[in-house]
């Protein structure tokens, strides 16, 4: 069976490591996948893949930061929204970001979730494992089409 896959959209190298490092200290058994910018992050999931053979695709969950070079997260979310296949995908809007206006905006969007980032490393690692132990651990993701 083929490991989850977390898709992980994050400029902030550190805070990519910080998650890398959390998500495999815990153990979580999962494939992560890294965009560094909005473009790239689009050009990953909506391009044209082959079906990997060692990690679930599309992600199970997508964690994604608002504040993206090239295209911002909010974009990246409506290209997302209007994808058939990654619509049902989960987005979990991860941001340093406490703006009401953008989160009304990321939920009217499509986001799942709306979860403002901690700067403390401590309370950092404890969201992503929380969100490691929800979304690896006890959802489960709509059917592939080929499964129904």
């Amino acid at each position: 069976m083929p490991l989850p896959t977390i898709f992980l959209v994050e400029d902030n190298p550190d805070d990519v490591e910080l998650t890398l490092m959390a998500l495999e200290e815990h153990h979580f058994k999962a494939h992560v996948e890294v965009a560094r910018d909005g473009a790239e992050a689009v050009a990953q999931l909506l391009g044209d893949r082959k079906e990997p053979h060692n990690y679930s695709w599309p992600p199970h969950v997508i964690l994604l930061d608002l504040n993206l070079p090239k295209l911002s997260g909010l974009e990246v979310l409506r290209h997302l929204r209007s994808n058939l296949v990654m619509r049902r995908v989960p987005v979990i809007v991860l941001t340093t970001s406490d703006d009401e206006f953008e989160r009304l905006d990321c939920y009217n969007e499509g986001a799942t979730s709306f979860i403002r980032k901690p700067v403390a490393y401590e309370r950092f690692v404890e969201v992503i494992i929380q969100l490691g132990a929800y979304w690896i651990n006890l959802n489960m993701p709509p059917p592939a089409s080929g499964e129904i």
